[in-house]
């Protein structure tokens, strides 16, 4: 069921698998997000099975309505004592969650993005975030951190990260549009990103003037972009230690068999957990 790393002593830090669970499809079998159209009843099976897993309530485990967007949002012990929907409103249009609370599974939901895990050990506080292009063009995992040094005193220098499950820079082709925001945004491009041969693109003369014909002009170059080394670099950039980084190195879409790729799946498929807790 699980996909897990070695951060500390009494932490929990983990990514869902494929396996273990009752959806069906493109959701199987794994999947305990509610809001990409798997079946409810299979949806709560799977989260009761996590949560026996980690011996934790149900309610315990934390997954935010993610929008692609830079909110953090803090998992403080009232919380739980809030009614149904306004836990619900607290977690909507948030992409990183963080807590000092034991007992308390905070985690982000993925299918190709890249799902980063924190660790503040003196502090012992975690967070959990999502960031796909547009939140890692966004720098949320700096904003995480500034936000967890505000609210628990975090220093960067001492934080633990993991870079959990999603898709590399071989499969992870971008239009220039993607690629020029990056540069704009004063990313290194010359570190992240690289062109490589459209695989659409055809040699044959003919076709490529059917395709112009028909207004679909196809480059023979691509630019692909390192999302894991851009999270990377920015928690470089934040002060961690390079050596308290773990980057998992798997690529979703080139193992869609045991992790869920959106890319390879669709968008009406399953989505990986990528979590951390800290036990009681």
């Amino acid at each position: 069921m699980f996909k897990v790393y070695s951060i500390a002593s009494g932490v929990k830090a983990f990514s869902t698998t494929r396996k273990g669970g009752v959806s069906q499809g493109n959701y199987s079998e794994f999947n305990i997000n509610e809001y990409c159209g798997d079946n409810a009843e299979h949806v709560a099976e799977n989260r009761r099975r996590l949560a026996a897993e980690l011996g934790v309530e149900p309610g315990h485990i934390i997954m935010p309505h993610q929008v692609h967007g830079v909110e953090v949002r803090q998992i403080a012990g009232e919380y739980f004592s809030m009614p149904e929907n306004i836990r619900k409103m607290i977690l909507e249009g948030v992409d990183a969650v963080m807590t000092n609370q034991a007992g308390v599974c905070i985690g982000v939901s993925t299918a190709d993005c890249i799902p980063v895990l924190l660790y503040d050990e003196e502090h012992h506080a975690v967070a959990a975030i999502h960031a796909g292009w547009r939140g890692t063009l966004a720098r949320i995992v700096h904003k995480t951190i500034q936000e967890m040094a505000f609210t628990y005193h975090t220093d960067p220098k001492k934080l633990k990260a993991v870079i959990g499950p999603g898709i590399s820079i071989d499969s992870f082709e971008v239009g220039d549009e993607v690629y020029e925001a990056f540069e704009q945004a004063a990313f290194p491009m010359e570190e992240i990103a690289e062109q490589r041969p459209n695989a659409a693109f055809s040699a044959d003369p003919a076709d490529r003037e059917r395709l112009a014909a028909e207004g679909n002009i196809v480059q023979p170059l691509k630019w692909h972009l390192n999302l894991p080394l851009c999270n990377k670099q920015i928690l470089l950039h934040c002060g961690v230690a390079e050596e308290n980084i773990q980057d998992c190195g798997i690529c979703t879409f080139q193992h869609s068999d045991e992790f869920f790729s959106a890319r390879k799946l669709g968008t009406e498929s399953g989505r990986i957990y990528t979590a951390i807790l800290l036990e009681k």
